[in-house]
């Protein structure tokens, strides 16, 4: 059985990083077409019907990262701890691959647009690094030892999670929020928009709230 449980974290670590560099590659060539002096804000505009194919492009990653998860398994809790594990491991080579194929991000401080739906998410690339790295602390936790029964988290360590990527979440789309709402067009949004700052309290919290729940989960499995 070990060497099973082995074999399944590597299959499932190869095809999430083969995913981020599919993904990087579509951004490659966004960037080629739209960026060709290297991508900065404020953005290029877009045509509608394309950034409407982004959005959809988007949903099927997300399909494509549960997917595997729906396949080893039937628990509700497992495929949770599998999705998180291969969002994380996604985005972080998500941007190794870029750095590679474009030598970007200068800086873990460099803004991007990181996600489309339901709105605009924008923040520095340390900021869904941060998050992605709790993804993979998180599903280990609750993976580890075994994946065939995984202990739930009590009622708090859930609270604190929920708490978390709420945060996390407010912190990328509160600055983009706040300019649509002055935009007579969620699409001429995209065109134009220049970060006027990332809510960096927000996000500390947030990373403060999902390391209390590691924490609590770390102790958890030790007294076990």
């Amino acid at each position: 059985m070990r060497a099973e449980v082995k074999r399944l974290w590597a299959w499932m670590t190869v095809f999430f990083i083969a995913m981020a560099f599919l993904e990087s590659a579509v951004v490659v060539y966004l960037r080629e077409l739209y960026y060709p002096d290297g991508f900065r804000f404020p953005l290029a505009p877009m045509d509608p019907v394309l950034v409407a194919t982004e959005m959809g492009r988007e949903l099927a990653t997300l399909v494509m990262l549960l997917a595997p998860a729906a396949l080893v398994t039937r628990s509700a809790l497992e495929r949770f701890a599998w999705f998180c594990f291969g969002f994380g491991v996604w985005d972080i080579f998500y941007y190794v691959w870029l750095k590679v194929l474009l030598d970007w991000p200068a800086s873990l401080a460099e803004p991007d647009l990181l996600f489309l739906l339901p709105v605009p998410w924008v923040g520095p690339v340390w900021a869904p690094c941060v998050v992605s790295m709790g993804l993979i602390a998180l599903a280990v936790l609750l993976l580890r030892g075994t994946v065939e029964r995984p202990q739930a988290p009590d009622r708090p360590t859930w609270v604190l999670l929920i708490l978390s990527a709420t945060l996390w979440i407010g912190s990328f789309v509160i600055e983009p929020m706040r300019q649509m709402a002055s935009s007579s067009s969620s699409w001429t949004f995209l065109d134009g928009f220049f970060p006027d700052h990332y809510p960096w309290p927000v996000a500390l919290t947030a990373a403060l709230c999902g390391g209390a729940a590691l924490v609590r989960l770390a102790v958890r499995d030790a007294s076990c």
